[in-house]
């Protein structure tokens, strides 16, 4: 059997995923890197480019919410909130997130968390049309990986990207970006999904119990030292970002479960922000994952709302 084909964001997050890929040796697995983000992953799975896909949460709902059928959901990956960074061009004439409204933000690409999460600021921020309470339409720039965004707030061509803080915190000490506030996911930040027939259940059970295996090791409340020098080693961030990240994050106990309310709740509010529609009968949230391979909690309850 040929092995899984992972596509993965080369980020901190992925730290556990690297270190059983390190123990793996293409054995049972290969990865392959997706510089675009969730957005691009989501493509690479349409076009037979990967079997799996790590990606934001958001963006993966959304997907499937929208009629989606390249892929399912099929384990948990990270449980922590992400907190996206509001990031203008060094020299921006814009100073806070009030100041972005009517003007052009920067995304990675249709579908992606960055698109997402401007969305779900919007709504935040209240850019709501007064008469129906809609979220107003806000004006999207794709500008394809985090060099592309960089260049885009700089050159003037959108007012503003998105991006995860810790991730985009060297660009900022180095000058080339400001912050001019964050946005964190009101839901659990990384889920996993897989295309829905092209690996068997078996092969994706076993990649996601194993996946479990790494995630519990890396739990950051234990042996920080070590998580320290290994995502120094393969980030190269700075030791004291690294140690305020590890504060903050935290993975599942087991991967090989997704808890139904996530799911409720991350529909709800992407219904709000105006990024999803509700059909008529309404989301059955079984339908959303692959049961064959990951456990939907509570066990026993259907959700459909």
């Amino acid at each position: 059997m040929a092995p899984l084909r992972i596509g993965y964001v080369h980020e901190h997050f992925s730290s556990p995923l690297l270190q059983f890929a390190d123990d793996d040796k293409g054995k049972t697995f290969t990865l392959t890197e997706c510089p675009g983000g969730t957005g691009q992953l989501t493509a690479a799975i349409s076009n037979d480019e990967i079997d799996v896909a790590i990606a934001l949460t958001d963006a993966l709902i959304a997907g499937i919410a929208k009629g989606t059928a390249q892929y399912n959901l099929v384990g948990s990956y990270v449980s922590s909130s992400l907190n996206w960074a509001v990031i203008v061009g060094k020299d921006s004439k814009y100073n806070s997130i009030a100041d972005l409204r009517g003007t052009t933000i920067g995304i990675s690409r249709p579908g992606s968390g960055s698109q997402t999460m401007a969305s779900v600021m919007a709504m935040q921020q209240g850019w709501v049309d007064p008469a129906t309470g809609a979220p107003e339409e806000l004006s999207f720039k794709v500008n394809g990986d985090i060099n592309g965004l960089i260049k885009s707030v700089n050159d003037g061509s959108t007012s503003a990207f998105m991006w995860e803080w810790f991730t985009t915190k060297p660009r900022l000490d180095a000058g080339e970006v400001r912050f001019i506030g964050s946005v964190p996911t009101p839901w659990p930040s990384w889920l996993i999904a897989a295309h829905p027939t092209r690996a068997s259940p078996e092969a994706l059970r076993h990649f996601v119990s194993s996946l479990t295996t790494y995630v519990r090791a890396f739990d950051p409340r234990t042996e920080i030292d070590t998580k320290v020098q290994f995502i120094k080693e393969r980030f190269h961030q700075k030791e004291d970002d690294i140690k305020e990240w590890l504060k903050t994050v935290k993975y599942p106990k087991d991967c090989t479960a997704i808890d139904g309310k996530t799911l409720v709740n991350t529909l709800s509010i992407l219904e709000k922000a105006g990024v999803v529609i509700r059909p008529k009968e309404g989301f059955n949230i079984e339908t959303f994952v692959n049961q064959s391979v990951v456990r939907l909690l509570p066990d026993d309850k259907p959700f459909s709302f």
